[in-house]
């Protein structure tokens, strides 16, 4: 039995009300996430703060994994956008981009995961862009922003989105694409981008 297939009984044990299950996964990627969140997140008492609202939005999600990634590549994905939006909580610098794809987490090693220049440019540059996205957020409808939230920071998919907003699947698309649309049109100016690049 792989690693994957023993990570999988967890989940259906949890998914079914085990809730000693789930504590078995928190105990087996604790330290994993924790080393991985520890290259956005500087201060250890963040990171652990991080690390568990992951899990709690892990543990509350539980019922929408349906197995199609393994669960760290799941658990991955929802760590990092917890910290993207713990940092952006905090008017702090995001990261724009990570070194390996999250489909590839269950692989990663202890090696630097995450790529980022640190030029004084880069650095100002990627400050603005944050403030500006979350600006950007901020000021759209709360249909809109719900959707964008929930697609880019909670990374459901589109069929969850539109059961938890309680609309059909073309709305929900209609929305992140709106949403997508007014926040490039806000960063626009910073990226001097062509009117035909979405972010």
């Amino acid at each position: 039995m792989t690693d994957r297939d023993i990570d999988q009984q967890l989940v259906t044990r949890a998914q079914a009300g085990d809730k000693q299950a789930f504590d078995l996964l928190v105990v087996k990627y604790h330290r994993k996430l924790g080393r991985l969140l520890s290259r956005l997140i500087k201060d250890p008492a963040e990171v652990e703060d991080v690390t568990q609202e992951a899990f709690i939005k892990a543990y509350r999600a539980l019922a929408n994994f349906r197995g199609d990634s393994a669960f760290y590549t799941w658990l991955y994905r929802i760590g990092i956008n917890t910290a993207k939006n713990y940092l952006v909580s905090q008017g702090r610098r995001v990261p724009t981009s990570t070194a390996m794809d999250a489909d590839e987490a269950e692989g990663l090693s202890e090696a630097a995961l995450l790529q980022e220049s640190s030029t004084p440019e880069s650095l100002l540059l990627s400050k603005e862009l944050g403030e500006a996205v979350n600006s950007a957020m901020l000021s759209l409808p709360e249909e809109l922003r719900t959707a964008i939230q929930l697609r880019e920071l909670e990374a459901m998919s589109y069929e969850d989105i539109a059961v938890m907003m309680d609309c059909p699947i073309g709305t929900v698309r209609s929305r992140i694409f709106r949403a997508r649309e007014a926040i490039s049109e806000q960063l626009r100016p910073l990226l001097d981008a062509r009117k035909d690049k979405r972010w």
